[in-house]
């Protein structure tokens, strides 16, 4: 199967964010919903999105082992081709690599190192950061201002970030973003929140500096899959 064909069929890029990685500007993006909602899932699909682009990318995993996210992009990609794995596509598996971190133990010290290490060990270079569990309730906005300028000083091209938003907090931004976020909303390009309506799942784009959508559109989910459904 032909990396273009596994392309066409992410209907994630109706977002039209694919151009974002291949150009020379880094983005920062942010999904945010409740616990439990789907965050993952569409971290996987925009990361999927980057590999088949020909991205290399590193998949940070927060509080949940490598068996676990490697067993998203699994079912996520076998969505996406009609039943293929990953590992039956070589090419696109080189793409990815995964590294965890226990919640008491993640910071972006020991991120560094760890990809420093595996930069100059010619091992791994990655254009593309997945980091899924950040903790920003107890992160101030330097450690997340650290973050950006580590992407920009190691080139890299996108930073997903996943953050899990809490019913009882009502706390927003002026545009939209709900806490834990609403004071670092600025520092992303980039913020989707899943929102479940009913029996029907939603994603909203609260605030895209480079989507083909405006702010304020909804797409609708399909709860089983977790995949945009196509119009």
């Amino acid at each position: 199967m032909e990396n273009s064909e596994l392309v066409v069929n992410n209907p994630l890029r109706a977002l039209g964010l694919e151009e974002k990685s291949s150009g020379v500007q880094a983005m920062m993006g942010l999904v945010m919903a409740r616990a439990g909602l789907g965050k993952t899932a569409i971290l996987v699909q925009f990361a999927l999105d980057c590999m088949l682009l020909g991205n290399k990318v590193l998949h940070v995993s927060i509080g949940e082992g490598i068996d676990k996210t490697r067993a998203w992009y699994d079912d996520i990609l076998s969505l996406l081709t009609d039943g293929e794995k990953l590992e039956s596509i070589p090419e696109i598996m080189k793409n990815r690599m995964i590294m965890t971190f226990k919640e008491s133990s993640f910071s972006k010290a020991l991120l560094e190192e760890r990809l420093d290490d595996l930069v100059k060990q010619n091992i791994y270079k990655p254009e593309c950061l997945i980091i899924d569990g950040y903790n920003f309730a107890d992160n101030t906005k330097e450690s997340l201002e650290g973050l950006r300028k580590f992407m920009n000083d190691r080139g890299l091209k996108m930073i997903w970030f996943s953050a899990v938003s809490h019913r009882e907090d009502s706390r927003v931004s002026l545009d939209g973003v709900p806490a834990p976020c609403h004071e670092v909303d600025s520092l992303f390009e980039t913020v989707l929140l899943i929102k479940p309506v009913g029996d029907a799942m939603k994603l909203e784009i609260v605030k895209c500096d480079s989507c083909k959508l405006d702010p304020g559109t909804t797409l609708m989910l399909d709860p089983s899959t977790m995949l945009i459904k196509k119009a």
